[in-house]
């Protein structure tokens, strides 16, 4: 399921979007298409598409 209005994010535990940090994607992938994301022992992989679309794979 892809949340696609302000209106999706909300209930008990959900934060208001204004409140939490926000990255752009080209910074994150240093203007090219990927980039590495590590959380605790997992690498995942960030990919821009040519459509302009993103994909986090593990």
């Amino acid at each position: 399921m892809t949340a696609t209005r302000p209106a999706e994010f909300t209930g008990p535990g959900i934060l208001p979007l204004q409140s939490l940090p926000a990255h752009d994607a080209r910074a994150l992938t240093q203007g090219g298409a990927q980039a590495l994301i590590v959380l605790n022992d997992s690498v995942y992989n960030l990919r821009i598409t040519r459509a302009g679309k993103l994909i986090l794979t593990k």
